[in-house]
């Protein structure tokens, strides 16, 4: 049967008033208890707010707001003028297509209102998923001449057949700004309550989201064949698997202790971490964040074709950029000009790279993420092929901290940004989408008191004052605690802001500002405008410190106080990171103990 679009629009009006997750919880249970098992993959899309996951390369709908506002007025029977007005009063495209037309909806219903379908039992049913999603995807996959007519004809017509409150998420869906601030975690919760018949069942939904990532793919394979289909789910070439992830610790004998007293220790590049996938002469390369990245490597493409003899594979490596004079390591920065989709071959010579190859995961149809290292390690060096700029990465297995310090200052001296030391033992299989301590980064910062940078979330913003009145002149950053799927606030970072970063802050944060604290924010602090959490930010400070107002790690190390960040600093944007992706509060826990080992030793 088909679904009425309306569940979909009634959920999205209840999600994005909600405050508490285990509210937005019950809510996706109960709208996936109406969701036909034929049509899950498409609901969790719109939840996740896109049509198809990120790393396939396809087409985004490529509506920009003009456009849309005048298939809102086409749709509509009004000036394209009157629906500007209102949504800039507004602020909020969608919210003024819902109020003009439920204002002309009570004065005559539209003629799209009245196009039902037929069920069998003769009750009717408007605007369904299916034809809202088969809509919007015709939309993104209208290409070239006269494209524009075709998007805007579909757009329009659709905002026509649309009630009031679907038209307005139709709009927001369209515009990227659906505000629901559902995060992956609480879907898979979902769903496994639902088709798996308890929350505790969410392990083996998520195990098969880090093998395959693409949630809509995984909820229709659970609601369709069950959850014991999930667990013989292995990785496929051209699919990226989410990244392991590593914990943090700045003393080499207590990252021996936890790794179990030997390891593997490796140069951690500062470059970007690339998953490579190979199948014939076809290659694919995913970034940390599962984009397809392929287009701005066309030489790593080469690399890859004649640097792995296996007919398929899946390998990680570091992409870094190097100096074409001198061969010597450039910063990550340097490689992020690569992100420019047109002419790259211009920049091909001006920022050449090498690549340094870590991991395998996947190798001619034998899944090895449930292979402990040396063995994943045993393949990799055995179906590489190293050349000048393609090899393995840098690395030692040692059982000695000072071979491990004085390898890492030798990592720093050679352009590197420190080491990652790996377990070797029975049980160092690969982690896909965890953090654990089978990896841990070991990394310094010289220029600060803090031993280290950290990865933080904004989940707000503050108005300036004097120079910057009347502009956004600090952040509220948090950590992420993966435990609770929840942003906890950390410090508020002012300073290390360029006059150039703090003019595109506006832009940057307009849309993740929300009316109301989101539901995955906790924070006792309360910001002049709330931001959804997306964007992630380098920070750095003095010190880590203990707070009674921010709630990362609060009452783990004193009752009323949570960790923060004294004079806290903005390095740089990480457009590379999800938010998922941030500094945990557990690891933020981590260093703080760390941190009070060393006063209390030099006391």
């Amino acid at each position: 049967m088909p679904m009425p679009f309306s569940i979909l629009a009634d959920t999205f009006e209840k999600l994005e008033r909600v405050t508490a997750r285990t509210q937005m919880l019950l809510y996706l249970v109960e709208l996936f208890k109406k969701t036909p098992p034929e049509v899950i993959d498409k609901v969790v899309y719109f939840l996740q707010g896109k049509l198809w996951p990120d790393w396939k390369g396809l087409p985004e709908l490529g509506v920009g707001e003009k456009l849309l506002i005048k298939a809102a007025a086409i749709s509509l029977h009004v000036s394209e003028q009157q629906v500007e007005q209102l949504a800039k009063r507004l602020g909020d495209i969608g919210r003024a297509i819902e109020m003009i037309k439920a204002e002309r909806t009570r004065k005559a219903p539209a003629p799209g209102l009245l196009a039902f379908i037929k069920r069998q039992d003769g009750s009717t049913v408007g605007l369904t998923v299916e034809k809202v999603y088969d809509t919007l995807a015709k939309i993104a996959q209208a290409q070239g001449e006269g494209s524009r007519e075709i998007k805007l004809k579909l757009l329009a017509g659709l905002l026509a057949e649309a009630s009031p409150k679907e038209a307005k998420y139709i709009a927001r869906f369209v515009e990227g700004k659906l505000r629901l601030g559902v995060g992956d975690a609480t879907i898979m919760e979902a769903l496994a309550v639902v088709y798996a018949g308890s929350a505790s069942m969410r392990n083996i939904v998520e195990r098969a989201y880090n093998l395959r990532a693409d949630l809509g793919l995984v909820a229709k394979i659970l609601a369709t064949k069950g959850v014991d289909e999930l667990k013989h789910i292995k990785p496929e070439v051209g699919i990226p698997i989410r990244p392991m992830l590593a914990e943090r610790l700045n003393d080499a004998a207590e990252i021996l202790r936890k790794l179990g007293g030997k390891a593997l220790v490796e140069y951690k590049y500062d470059g970007e971490r690339a998953q490579i996938h190979k199948k014939g002469d076809k290659i694919w390369i995913f970034s940390r964040r599962l984009e397809n990245i392929t287009y701005m490597y066309p030489d790593v493409v080469e690399m890859a074709r004649k640097g792995i003899k296996a007919n398929e594979a899946i390998v990680e490596g570091e992409i870094v950029a190097i100096d074409p004079e001198t061969g010597e390591l450039r910063p990550f920065q340097v490689l992020m000009h690569r992100r420019r989709k047109h002419d790259i071959h211009l920049v091909l010579s001006e920022i050449p790279v090498a690549v340094y190859l870590f991991d395998t995961v996947y190798v001619d149809g034998e899944d090895l993420t449930v292979k402990p290292l040396p063995k994943r390690h045993e393949m990799l060096e055995k179906i590489i092929e190293p050349s000048e700029r393609w090899q393995l990465a840098k690395g030692i297995v040692t059982d000695s901290p000072e071979e491990l310090e004085t390898f890492f200052l030798k990592a720093i001296e050679d352009g590197a940004e420190g080491v990652m030391a790996k377990a070797i033992h029975d049980r160092s299989i690969y982690q896909a989408g965890a953090r654990g301590w089978l990896w841990i980064k070991y990394k310094r910062d010289y220029k600060s008191e803090m031993s280290d940078t950290v990865d933080l979330v904004v989940i707000g913003a503050l108005y300036g004052k004097g120079r910057r009145g009347g502009k956004f002149g600090a952040l509220l950053m948090a950590a992420y605690d993966p435990e609770t799927d929840t942003f906890k606030s950390v410090c508020k970072v002012g300073s290390g802001f360029t006059d150039e970063d703090l003019e595109r802050l506006d832009d940057i944060l307009r849309p993740y500002i929300r009316d109301h604290k989101p539901a995955r924010v906790d924070s006792q602090m309360k910001p002049d405008v709330w931001v959804e959490p997306a964007l992630v930010a380098e920070i750095i400070g003095a010190e880590l410190t203990l707070s009674p107002i921010h709630t990362c790690c609060y009452g783990w190390v004193r009752k009323g106080a949570g960790i923060s960040i004294r004079f806290p600093r903005f390095i740089r944007w990480r457009p590379d990171k999800g938010p998922e992706d941030a500094t945990t509060t557990k690891e933020l826990y981590e260093m703080y103990l760390k941190q009070l080992r060393k006063v209390k030793e030099t006391a």
